[in-house]
C-alpha cells in the first residue's frame, strides 16, 4: 500500500510555455541564482585579470582562441530565435532596401537567382 498521493499530470495538453502555476517565474525574468553567479564570475575575473592575461599569452594560438571564443558568449548578447514568418519578413525588408539602391544589372542577377532557386525547389518537391 502506498501513502503517496499520485498527482494527476496537469501539464498534459498545455501549450509550450504555458503552466498552471500562477506563482511561477514571470516570462523573461532571470533565475534567482543567475544574477549572483554572474556577479561572482565577474568579480573572479576582475580580481585575476593579470593572471588571466599571462595565462592566455602562454597558450598556443589555437588554444588561446578557443578560450576567447568560449568567453565571448558571456559578453555578447544572445541572438533571439525567430520564427520562420518573422525571418522571411526581415529578409523581404532587406531585399527591398537592396533593390532600391542596386543598379539594374544587380537586380537582374537577383531575379535570375530567385528564378533558379524556384526551379530547384520545384524539382526537389517533385522527387
Amino acid at each position: 500500500m502506498t501513502f503517496c498521493k499520485q498527482q494527476k499530470n496537469t501539464k498534459m495538453g498545455l501549450k509550450k510555455g504555458q503552466t498552471n502555476n500562477r506563482r511561477g517565474r514571470p516570462k523573461g525574468s532571470q533565475n534567482r541564482m543567475t544574477v549572483p553567479m554572474k556577479e561572482w564570475i565577474q568579480g573572479l575575473v576582475s580580481e585575476n585579470l593579470d593572471q588571466l592575461k599571462d595565462d592566455l599569452k602562454a597558450m598556443e594560438g589555437r588554444d588561446r582562441w578557443a578560450v576567447v571564443e568560449k568567453l565571448m558568449c558571456y559578453i555578447t548578447p544572445k541572438l533571439q530565435s525567430l520564427d520562420t514568418e518573422a525571418q522571411i519578413k526581415i529578409e523581404y525588408i532587406e531585399l527591398e532596401r537592396l533593390l532600391r539602391n542596386a543598379p539594374d544589372v544587380a537586380i537582374q542577377r537577383i531575379v535570375d537567382k530567385i528564378t533558379e532557386l524556384q526551379k530547384t525547389s520545384k524539382t526537389v518537391k517533385n522527387e
